[in-house]
């Protein structure tokens, strides 16, 4: 098992928790979730970086749709809700090496 499907299933498992263990350290946790998968595998590309950045603003307002289901509609919408900090964190971190690239140099030939 890679380290993508590894940080992939912790957030995911993390989001699910969130909703039903009340912690106030949930946001940074996540937060770090997703830094960390971003740095260990950042994005190879500026397509994947932008699709990282566009899963981060539009999951949450996808998400504010599913309240309209009974019962259940709540939990499903923090939980993509914390699900897209966890996205949040990969594309910041995408983004700082990829500034870090272009400051410093990728190790090719320059």
């Amino acid at each position: 098992m890679n380290v993508d499907r590894i940080v992939t299933i912790v957030g995911i498992l993390a989001a699910v928790v969130a909703v039903f263990l009340p912690l106030e350290w949930w946001a940074l946790i996540l937060l770090v979730v997703g830094l960390v998968g971003g740095f260990v595998s950042p994005a190879p590309d500026m397509m994947t970086r932008m699709a990282y950045i566009v899963a981060a603003v539009g999951l949450p307002t996808i998400a504010n749709s599913l309240d309209a289901i009974p019962q259940v509609g709540g939990q499903l919408n923090a939980i993509f809700d914390n699900f897209a900090v966890v996205v949040g964190g990969i594309a910041i971190a995408s983004f700082i090496m990829m500034l870090k690239d272009r400051v410093m140099g990728s190790g090719a030939a320059e």
